[in-house]
């Protein structure tokens, strides 16, 4: 397991699929987090959202921990890995009863860490809407820079919303580490 201050990143486990399921796929979670429309699945479809398949390459999934009592807080990922050019984007959902509990900001330097240290990355990405006030602050705290807006770029529940990108260099990781 991967540690911070506050959480655990670690594999994804069996029973963590029904609570995310349950706690991280209604209709404007999806929309806001994914940019794809909400749908409904089976349960144990093989499609649904937060089964991992640790054969995809360029992706890494995790479960999110409090490290004070083990509970299940959300998911977190490193996505679109790419080793030629040695970048990646970070994405993570925490459950709605951790929230405001700076869990954010620690699971994005955590992923920061394997990313850079891990991975040998050279360059990290987040692209979040621009009125996801949590993410932009963990983002900001960890030394990501906005690079920009792409506007009217996500299609929410019947609204266009910009998007921001922020992005993170090794080298400025290190000198504010």
């Amino acid at each position: 397991m991967l540690t911070g201050d506050k959480i655990g990143l670690r594999a994804r486990h069996e029973d963590d699929i029904p609570v995310l399921l349950e706690e991280l796929t209604d209709p404007l979670t999806t929309a806001r987090a994914t940019g794809l429309p909400w749908r409904p699945y089976t349960p144990g479809s093989k499609e649904a959202p937060f089964n991992v398949d640790d054969t995809k390459e360029g992706v890494v999934h995790f479960s999110v921990v409090d490290l004070e009592d083990g509970a299940l807080a959300g998911v977190a990922n490193l996505w679109g890995i790419d080793k030629h050019h040695r970048t990646a984007h970070l994405g993570l959902g925490l459950r709605p009863s951790v929230r405001g509990k700076g869990f954010a900001t620690d699971v994005v330097a955590v992923l920061c860490h394997y990313g850079f240290v891990v991975h040998g990355l050279r360059r990290l990405q987040i692209e979040t809407l621009a009125d996801n006030t949590p993410m932009l602050r963990a983002a900001e705290r960890n030394g990501f820079t906005r690079e920009g807006v792409l506007r009217d770029a996500e299609w929410v529940m019947g609204e266009c919303l910009d998007q921001v990108i922020l992005g993170l260099l090794v080298d400025e990781w290190k000198a504010a580490a």
